[in-house]
């Protein structure tokens, strides 16, 4: 069986909401957790590209945050960012910057004013696997703990 993606609801309810403050330009960030099935800490990112068909992290950010997360023990569960004219699957821009074959890539398509796609997949080597996305109100309440 493949992996599947657990999230709390509080955590997909932050990436849409900024993923909707950004639009129209991409939004991005991390979830950064104890374990890549164990999403935790919300990390809202700045996309220094501030485009809407791009996004790069701002490169002091993201060495200030694989800093943090190496001194509390994280590792980025889940990166994320938005598209905001297509649908939720990776460009190959997007596959050729995936460089964490254990996190969760989390996209989220703003395309729609009323609705959105919440979509996560696995990139690794170039290839890229969807996965199903299960949204818990608490861990504790997931099925299989």
């Amino acid at each position: 069986m493949g992996r599947v993606l657990v999230i709390r609801r509080d955590l997909v309810e932050a990436i849409v909401e900024h993923a909707r403050r950004d639009h129209p330009d991409e939004a991005c960030g991390v979830i950064a957790g104890p374990a890549a099935d164990r999403p935790e800490r919300f990390v809202p990112m700045l996309n220094a590209a501030r485009s809407p068909t791009f996004y790069e992290f701002e490169s002091g950010d993201l060495l200030r945050l694989y800093r943090e997360m190496d001194a509390n023990d994280e590792v980025p569960a889940v990166i994320y960012h938005s598209h905001t004219a297509t649908e939720a699957y990776p460009s190959r821009t997007d596959v050729s910057y995936a460089g964490e074959p254990e996190s969760h890539y989390v996209l989220v398509s703003t395309r729609e004013p009323d609705t959105h796609e919440f979509r996560s997949y696995r990139i690794v080597d170039g290839e890229v696997t969807e996965e199903p996305v299960t949204i818990v109100e608490s861990y504790e309440s997931s099925p299989g703990e």
